[in-house]
């Protein structure tokens, strides 16, 4: 499986790129074409930096942000985006604070925010963190977990987003669907790789990847 690996680098940052390996791999919700690893910008300091520049561009001018709840190991990337936001003549936030949130999750994988924590959420503008997004799933499930916690969602960022935007939600990312072409998501029950009898090769979520067989 490792020799079909290729590089993607960013149209906009060569600093920025990420392995893809093409093939047949299972997630908790959808069957997809090909398993992205980002793990190499979200534990790279550098490349955590450069990505959070890259995902600060298109914020400046958008409402003022108070929280950032990284999910999918984006805490890196969410704390450098969080200095992108509030320096300089271009921050949104002018200096204020910005938590940076990596919440609990529960058996069915929605967000758990403690008491000591909510204070931070509540009444805020918030924006949305995640590693990346096939299907949208895990972007409304948030939504409709900060939405509890009294949170206002006014922002959504990716690394790698294969829509554009969920339920009107403008996905903001530095890679989209157009720098992987070859890249398809669908439900286990409607996948056309299970239905041509093509075996999964592998387990996959944010932190990697289990081989099957």
């Amino acid at each position: 499986m490792e020799n079909r690996i290729q590089e993607i680098t960013a149209a906009n940052n060569p600093r920025i790129k990420f392995a893809v390996i093409p093939g047949h791999f299972a997630t908790n919700h959808s069957h997809v074409s090909c398993y992205i690893d980002l793990n190499g910008i979200k534990n790279s300091w550098k490349a955590a930096k450069e990505t959070a520049k890259e995902l600060a561009g298109p914020l400046y001018g958008v409402v003022p942000v108070d929280a950032i709840i990284c999910i999918e190991g984006t805490r890196m990337v969410g704390a450098f985006l969080a200095e992108e936001l509030s320096a300089g003549m271009h921050g949104i936030n002018s200096g204020n604070e910005i938590y940076v949130i990596t919440p609990e999750f529960d058996m069915n994988n929605r967000i758990i925010l403690r008491d000591n924590i909510q204070k931070m959420v509540r009444d805020k503008n918030v924006l949305l963190l995640v590693s990346s997004v096939s299907s949208g799933k895990s972007i409304q499930q948030a939504a409709e977990c900060l939405a509890y916690y009294g949170g206002r969602l006014v922002a959504a960022s990716a690394i790698f987003s294969a829509v554009p935007d969920v339920r009107g939600l403008k996905i903001n990312s530095v890679f989209t669907a157009v720098d992987m072409p070859e890249y398809t998501s669908h439900s286990p029950a409607e996948c056309p790789m299970c239905a041509s009898g093509a075996k999964i090769d592998a387990l996959v979520n944010t932190f990697g990847y289990s081989k099957l067989g």
